[in-house]
C-alpha cells in the first residue's frame, strides 16, 4: 500500500528539525545581528548603540569606498571574464571525450579543491615571487643567450632584472582565476552535456562551419549553463579576501580587505557591517536578475 507524502509529515519534519535549528542559530541569527550593527553608532570600544542611522550606508557610497567598490567590481568581471574565455573550451572538450576519459578529466577540474586555498595561494607565490619558478627560468634562458653572445663577440648583456610578478593586479586577477575556474567550468559542462548533438550534425550538413555552428547554435543553447557559471564565478570574486590579501599590492586592495579592516583595526563594527550588506544587496540582485534570465529563456517564442 502506497503512502502519500502528507502522512509522512511527522518523518520529514523531524528530519528537517536539527539542520533548520542549526541554519537558523549559527547563520541566520548571527547574520541578523550584523545586520542590526549596520544601523548602528559606535559609542566606545564594545558599545554598539542600535539607533537606525542610515549614516554607515551613506559613507559606504562616499568617493573614496565607491572606487574601491567599483574596483573590485572591475577585477571580478574581469576575472569572471577570463574564466569563461578559458572555461568554455575546457568544457566543451570534457563534453566530446571519449567516456573513459571523461571522468578522469572532470576529477582534474576538481581536484583543486581537495587541496586549501592558503596552500594553493601560497604555491602560486612561490610561482611568481622575484626567486619563483618563472623567474629562474627567465634567468636561466638570460644566461645562456649572454653566453652565447660572448661567444658569438658580442657585448654582454646587462645583467638580469627579475619581472615583477607578484604584489600587482596581475597576481590578484591571475590568482582569482586559478581559484574559480573550475567554478565556471562545472557549470558550462552541465549545460554542455545536455546538448542534443543531433542539431550541431544539421548545423554542419547545412554548410555552417564550425565556428558558425559555436556561436550559433552550442552558446545560445548553454546560455543557462553561461548565466550560472558567470554568477557563481562573479560574486565570490567580487568578496574574496585572501588572494588579494597576498597577492595584492597597496593599490591591489579589493573591498573585502576594507571591510576586515573595519572589524579588526578600525573596529568599527557598524561600518563594515553595513559594507559587508552592500556586498550582499549585490548579490541578492544578481541573483535575481539570473533568475528572470533563466525565466525569460524557457519562456516560449
Amino acid at each position: 500500500m502506497e503512502q502519500s507524502w502528507k502522512s509522512a509529515r511527522g518523518i520529514f519534519a523531524a528530519a528537517l528539525a536539527l539542520p533548520l535549528f542549526w541554519l537558523v542559530v549559527f547563520f541566520l541569527f548571527p547574520l541578523g545581528i550584523v545586520w542590526l550593527y549596520s544601523f548602528g553608532e559606535n559609542r566606545g570600544l564594545t558599545d554598539i548603540a542600535l539607533t537606525g542611522t542610515l549614516s554607515n550606508y551613506l559613507r559606504a557610497l562616499e568617493p573614496l569606498y565607491l572606487k574601491i567598490f567599483v574596483k573590485s567590481a572591475g577585477i571580478a568581471a574581469l576575472t569572471t571574464g577570463l574564466c569563461l574565455v578559458i572555461g568554455f573550451p575546457v568544457a566543451l572538450a570534457i563534453t566530446f571525450a571519449p567516456p573513459k576519459a571523461k571522468g578522469w578529466l572532470l576529477m582534474f577540474i576538481m581536484l583543486p579543491f581537495w587541496t586549501n586555498l592558503l596552500i594553493r595561494t601560497y604555491a602560486l607565490i612561490a610561482v611568481l615571487r622575484n626567486e619563483g619558478y618563472i623567474n629562474q627560468s627567465l634567468r636561466a634562458g638570460w644566461g645562456l643567450a649572454n653566453g652565447l653572445a660572448t661567444r658569438l663577440g658580442q657585448a654582454p648583456l646587462a645583467s638580469f632584472q627579475p619581472v615583477e610578478l607578484l604584489h600587482n593586479n596581475f597576481a590578484v586577477v591571475l590568482g582569482l582565476v586559478y581559484v574559480h575556474l573550475p567554478f565556471m567550468v562545472l557549470p558550462l559542462y552541465s549545460a554542455l552535456d545536455r546538448l542534443d548533438t543531433s542539431l550541431l550534425e544539421a548545423s554542419l550538413d547545412l554548410g555552417a562551419g564550425h565556428l558558425r555552428t559555436l556561436f550559433r547554435i552550442v552558446v545560445p543553447l548553454a546560455l543557462p549553463g553561461i548565466a550560472s557559471g558567470v554568477l557563481i564565478t562573479f560574486i565570490p570574486a567580487l568578496g574574496a579576501y585572501l588572494t588579494p590579501d597576498l597577492l595584492g599590492g597597496p593599490d591591489s586592495q579589493m573591498i573585502a580587505s576594507v571591510i576586515e579592516r573595519q572589524f579588526k583595526r578600525a573596529n568599527d563594527w557598524p561600518f563594515g557591517a553595513a559594507m559587508s550588506f552592500l556586498l550582499m544587496y549585490l548579490t541578492f540582485i544578481g541573483i535575481a536578475i539570473q533568475g528572470a534570465l533563466s525565466r525569460k529563456s524557457r519562456e516560449p517564442g
